[in-house]
């Protein structure tokens, strides 16, 4: 079904219709059903109604259908026989949706300008190219094409365009030169994006390759904002009391401890930190007034993951310094072209960037006291010193390396700045551990499902 939208849509009268027989409600499926020529089952009801332009009595027609790998919807349409004005609308069949959907289709021939689409009273459209926007509940629902829906968009420019002109209103010849390109763009002379972003997820633009993938078509599901709520009509719901833990997610906690140190009493620091596209992690810190010794840790707030992880990034400009990163204290770290590797529970866990990283490694291999003083060799003294300019190298990204961060336990992470795509320079494997790898984090001997039946012997 094509809509040319030449039209302007406005409310249909006010209707009044006989009362029907009592009969059984009929089921849903055969109220509506998909649009078809040889469906003769399936006519509109008619329904005189009062029009709206010259008060006298018109028809109203409407039609319940369903639109393939979409859903049902009332397609309405009011003709006056004593005017002639007449208008078409639709309206969406079930309720608001969970989710907002915003459908991008990128526009390169002419058989996209044939596509169906569902646009509510509630959506938006948007091309990008022009800088042009139809804001929401500016016009009627339509069902009609991608053409149409340019159609549309004209007729509603030059609807007063003859009183800007009289009146030598200065935009009328900028509005008239937009209009030129709104319509070069039914030509498709060059290609361009329609974006069609409805709050409500009632809007639909045809997938003529359904149900196979369209390339052209990109659809994105998404959570209303507070104020696409409100535009909604709908009455925000009255927030549910948070149990008393998740209100420790917003707070610092602070216990009593000694210090590693001198052993004076001293504070630790807690805090629980979603770390964003990863998981919940828990930082803690400890300072100690008595010697001035500081320490932190991080601590995974989740589980042993089913899978080990292996990240490795290639390091290319000095902005990947700048990348968050957490270590866990199960991760080993290897820079191949330094020929280092840093093993399990070194350095401990850490919440810093890839930089801070770098640094604390240079400053333990550097200053290590084994390789320091009088009895040290000469010649692993000039390594570490080699060491220690090819670190900086990396540091100031003079030098591009490999930085590989290897976690059994999957509980590690570093920042992928292109999130939510794929970064170019960074990998991600899952990988299984092995059984070495198990014995290490002491999962082969931990049973959590059937251990009652293990124990009953022993009793």
């Amino acid at each position: 079904m094509a809509a040319s939208g030449a039209v302007e849509p406005g409310p249909p009268g006010a209707a009044v219709a006989p009362s029907p027989a009592p009969a059984p409600p009929p089921a849903p499926d055969h109220l509506f059903r998909p649009i078809s020529a040889e469906d003769e089952e399936q006519q509109p009801t008619e329904i005189e109604s009062l029009c709206m332009n010259c008060y006298c009595n018109g028809m109203t027609r409407l039609l319940l259908t369903k639109i393939p790998f979409f859903r049902e919807i009332i397609v309405s349409s009011f003709s006056c026989e004593h005017c002639g004005w007449n208008n078409t609308e639709i309206q969406s069949a079930g309720r608001i949706q969970d989710q907002g959907v915003r459908y991008t289709l990128s526009v390169r021939a002419l058989e996209d300008m044939n596509r169906e689409v569902v646009k509510t009273d509630s959506a938006a459209t948007r091309i990008p190219e022009l800088d042009f926007e139809i804001p929401a509940f500016s016009q009627k629902g339509a069902l009609t094409t991608v053409e149409g829906l340019i159609t549309r968009a004209i007729s509603g420019l030059e609807q007063d365009q003859p009183a800007r002109r009289a009146n030598k209103d200065a935009t009328a010849e900028r509005i008239d030169e937009f209009i030129v390109k709104l319509k070069e763009l039914k030509q498709v002379a060059s290609p361009f994006t329609l974006i069609i972003d409805d709050p409500s997820g009632n809007s639909f633009v045809e997938n003529p390759h359904a149900p196979q993938k369209d390339d052209a078509l990109v659809i994105t599901y998404y959570n209303r904002t507070r104020q696409q709520e409100e535009m909604l009509g709908l009455q925000e719901e009255a927030p549910a009391e948070k149990p008393e833990e998740e209100d420790l997610r917003n707070e610092v906690l602070q216990f009593n401890t000694n210090c590693p140190e001198c052993n004076a009493p001293a504070q630790t620091n807690m805090k629980l930190v979603q770390i964003p596209h990863f998981k919940e992690v828990i930082i803690m810190a400890t300072n100690c007034e008595n010697c001035g010794h500081r320490t932190n840790e991080v601590k995974s707030g989740g589980a042993v993951e089913p899978l080990g992880t292996r990240i490795t990034l290639h390091i290319t400009d000095a902005s990947d310094m700048t990348r968050d990163l957490l270590k866990s204290e199960t991760c080993s770290v290897e820079i191949p072209e330094l020929e280092f590797e840093l093993g399990m529970a070194v350095l401990g866990g850490k919440f810093t960037t890839l930089e801070g990283l770098l640094k604390d490694i240079r400053e333990l291999v550097t200053k290590n006291p084994f390789t320091l003083g009088d009895s040290s060799n000469p010649g692993q003294t000039e390594g570490l010193q080699e060491f220690s300019q090819k670190m900086d190298q990396i540091i100031e990204g003079n030098m591009k390396a490999h930085f590989i961060m290897d976690d059994p336990a999957g509980n590690s992470y570093l920042q992928n700045v292109y999130a939510p795509e794929d970064d170019p320079e960074m990998k991600v494997e899952r990988y299984k551990r092995t059984f070495d790898q198990n014995e290490e984090l002491g999962l082969n001997d931990m049973k959590t499902e059937g251990y009652e039946a293990g124990l009953a012997p022993q009793r």
